[in-house]
């Protein structure tokens, strides 16, 4: 029984695998581009503010977690620290701390644009595949 639970994870992890790199950095498109329309949906800067500043926490900590778990590489955990260094400059460019301009009231719409472009565009991208093993760890675990 237990062979067969293995033998599936490990055919899980082959077919969940490919689809989920092929689309990885699109749920990353997703998350930044539904807080940008949140951002355009509201009228109030402060809120604007507060739902782009939650979001790069909310992304931070997501980062913290999947760095403190021990089971990527040591190529995934530079890349993601590049990637959360460059989510950390648009969060200090927001706020206008450590040498960055606030972004002004009425450019915070073309800044959540921006951010969203951004990060599409950003050299160092996490590999979904990574995710969806530790999901699969998950699983194994809490068949067995």
């Amino acid at each position: 029984m237990k062979s067969l639970i293995a033998f599936g994870a490990v055919l899980l992890m082959f077919v969940m695998t490919i689809p989920v790199n092929a689309d990885g950095k699109d749920e990353l498109k997703q998350f930044y581009s539904k807080t940008a329309d949140k951002v355009k949906a509201t009228e109030n800067a402060d809120e604007k503010r507060e739902i782009l500043n939650e979001s790069f926490n909310n992304m931070s900590n997501v980062l913290d977690k999947v760095l403190s778990s021990g089971l990527i590489s040591e190529s995934d955990r530079v890349g993601i620290e590049q990637y959360k260094a460059t989510l950390q400059e648009k969060q200090n460019e927001l706020e206008g701390i450590n040498g960055y301009e606030r972004v002004q009231d009425s450019q915070l719409n073309s800044f959540a644009n921006y951010v969203v472009q951004d990060m599409e565009q950003a050299d160092s991208t996490i590999t979904i595949s990574v995710i969806a093993l530790l999901l699969i760890i998950i699983i194994v675990i809490l068949l067995v």
